[in-house]
């Protein structure tokens, strides 16, 4: 491929064009620009361009640039320049495919404030790949950070004397004396650093991490014999937790990587509104009483961008994956983590809690669709015109095995534990190994295909989102071996009627509040002695933890998701969704007491399959 040294390009995004500027190259070589489209790969590490001239909007891969080299853009600059690599590290664009124009172009097109005005709107900026680890740089940047020094400073020095402060006040002698005081303290600043992390600009992962060790380690000095071997024991519960969302979300991301998904999202054909409502619904409910409803609510909004290309009717129709991915995940133990900390700790069974909580999901579920279907103002329009968006990429070779494959690794989890009856985890990391040499095996000596294997998919998990459920349950665990816990279910019980009210209460908050922490909370408040196994509040916490955080968008993960992702205003859906998903939610805690209080068995799916000997 020829090159050409007439100078860099400059990108105009309102004409979706790069422009050769005659002069001398600040940035070195630069590929020629007849006619070609430029696409960088970061997952390839490695920008392509095709010799043909492609269909506006199509998405290329050809030939790498030479080893070692690589076309940065630069924001600042709106300039593509070829450079190569010092530090074995690529730097590169994010993702944005651009057209080019004849290298004999010397004209600019947009004067320069117009063409930032645009740049800046994101109309056309692309998504960084979770492989981006490089950002875009430039000597405007550089000169940024250098005014910025100062503040920076300021702000370390800050940081510093407030843990100084910390770690002194701890060491005071009031501390030990007032142990409930001060740990109820810690938790509450801590637990509001967690819930107003948008406007702190602190990530609450680390704020939760903090909060953990400060209140462990007020617990050590108020009792320093116990601390130790308590915290043991906490950290056994806490670990099996983190181990099995650890093997859980890299079985998923596998299946991601290779686009298995596909499979589901594919199979959706139809152009009417009302039909599509119940569809998505349906394949999102199911979906995610396998996968966690966070990882469902990405793959279906990702569908929805491509199937209905109206951004009001869109935003509607992702507020029903919210409810539907909730509602899925509340009645099967791998669906939610609220239901897996339930499970692992012994408080539900597979089987009982699919045959009791299955109808109460789904119809926290069909209530807001039959309300929505004939109310909501979004679902009018008879035809939801598809949109001609398609998929970025193909299915990968062997793609449909890796689905299976994974999917019978989530499901063979419970079996494994009624089984053998060991930990769920060592059940999850058996799949994880089993796939691992799978892929391993099927990509052997395709070294183009490296991010289809394990140790990418490992970089792709959310590592915070597990060190953010670490610090909560080292919190918890923490309040529960002071005996705090135990107050507060003293305090609930003699003032809420029953334990139906705690429930319903508890789900209420988790659509303010994580739900985690919450059922993390009452774990430790109510004993096994109490309430045995598959008891009518632990059934309860884990559909009300579940369902109640549709209520509000920020109230589960899932929800937080959709609303990044789609830029979701949280009082739209305060007006738009939030009184069909409340409805939803009230009506399902009608549908359970009816089974249990009236002793009716009503018909389920889970109770209609066939029994698996020694499940649950």
């Amino acid at each position: 491929m020829a090159l050409s040294k007439a100078g860099p390009l400059l990108w105009s995004p309102a004409n979706v064009s790069c422009r050769c500027l005659k002069g001398e190259s600040s940035g070195g070589q630069i590929l020629q620009t007849q006619g070609f489209r430029l696409l960088h790969r970061p997952w390839f590490h490695k920008t392509s361009i095709n010799p043909q001239l492609p269909k506006r909007g199509s998405f290329l891969t050809t030939s790498a640039l030479h080893t070692g080299e690589n076309l940065v853009f630069s924001p600042p600059q709106r300039q593509w320049t070829r450079q190569t690599s010092l530090d074995g590290k690529d730097g590169y664009a994010r993702g944005r495919a651009v057209q080019t124009r004849a290298a004999a172009d010397d004209k600019v097109g947009l004067d320069d404030d117009e063409d930032e005005e645009y740049y800046n709107s994101g109309t056309l900026g692309g998504s960084c790949d979770p492989l981006c680890s490089v950002d875009e740089t430039s000597s405007e940047d550089y000169q940024l950070g250098a005014k910025n020094a100062k503040s920076d400073i300021v702000k370390a020095v800050a940081i510093g004397a407030a843990v100084c402060v910390g770690a002194g006040a701890i060491q005071h002698s009031w501390v030990a004396e007032h142990q409930d005081l001060a740990m109820a303290l810690v938790f509450i600043a801590g637990y509001a650093g967690i819930i107003f992390e948008e406007f702190f600009s602190f990530n609450k992962s680390g704020v939760g991490l903090v909060m953990a060790v400060s209140l462990w380690t007020i617990r050590s000095l108020a009792s320093s014999d116990n601390a130790g071997i308590e915290l043991r024991a906490q950290g056994e519960q806490v670990s099996e937790i983190v181990f099995f969302l650890l093997g859980a979300m890299t079985i998923v991301e596998i299946v991601d990587a290779h686009q298995g998904f596909k499979l589901v999202t594919d199979s959706i054909n139809t152009s009417d509104s009302k039909v599509l409502l119940w569809v998505l619904a349906t394949i999102t409910f199911f979906l995610s009483s396998i996968l966690d409803n966070l990882t469902t609510t990405i793959v279906m909004v990702s569908l929805l961008r491509k199937l209905v290309p109206d951004p009001e009717q869109r935003r509607f129709y992702g507020a029903v994956v919210v409810i539907a991915a909730n509602a899925g995940g509340a009645w099967t133990p791998i669906g939610d983590v609220t239901t897996t900390m339930l499970w692992i700790n012994g408080q539900i069974t597979t089987f009982a809690t699919m045959k009791d909580l299955f109808l109460p999901s789904f119809v926290s579920l069909a209530l807001p669709l039959v309300l929505m279907t004939f109310s909501s103002d979004a679902l009018q329009e008879k035809e939801s015109r598809k949109s001609f968006i398609m998929s970025e990429e193909a299915m990968a070779p062997r793609g449909k095995l890796v689905f299976f494959v994974g999917l019978g690794a989530l499901l063979f989890v419970p079996i494994f534990k009624s089984l053998t009856g060991l930990p769920p985890y060592l059940g999850m990391l058996l799949g994880l190994g089993v796939l691992w040499v799978l892929t391993d095996a099927i990509h052997l000596g395709e070294d183009d295909r490296q991010k289809l294997k394990v140790p990418q998919a490992l970089s792709r998990i959310d590592t915070q989102g597990v060190l953010f459920f670490l610090g909560i349950l080292l919190s918890i665990s923490s309040l529960d071996a002071a005996g705090l816990l135990k107050e507060l279910a003293t305090f609930l019980d003699e003032h809420l009627p029953n334990v139906d009210v705690v429930a319903t209460v508890i789900g209420l908050a988790s659509s303010v509040i994580d739900n985690v922490p919450l059922v993390a909370a009452t774990q430790g408040m109510y004993s096994m002695q109490q309430y045995p196994v598959d008891d009518r509040l632990w059934q309860l916490i884990a559909y009300c933890a579940g369902t109640g955080g549709s209520i509000l968008v920020i109230g589960s993960a899932a929800g937080v998701a959709y609303m990044g992702m789609e830029k979701v205003d949280f009082f739209w859906y305060l007006k738009k969704i939030s009184p069909f998903a409340l409805a939803g939610y009230m009506a399902g805690i009608g549908v359970y007491l009816l089974q249990n209080q009236q002793g009716v068995d009503l018909p389920s799916i889970p109770a209609m399959l066939p029994l698996i000997p020694g499940l649950g």
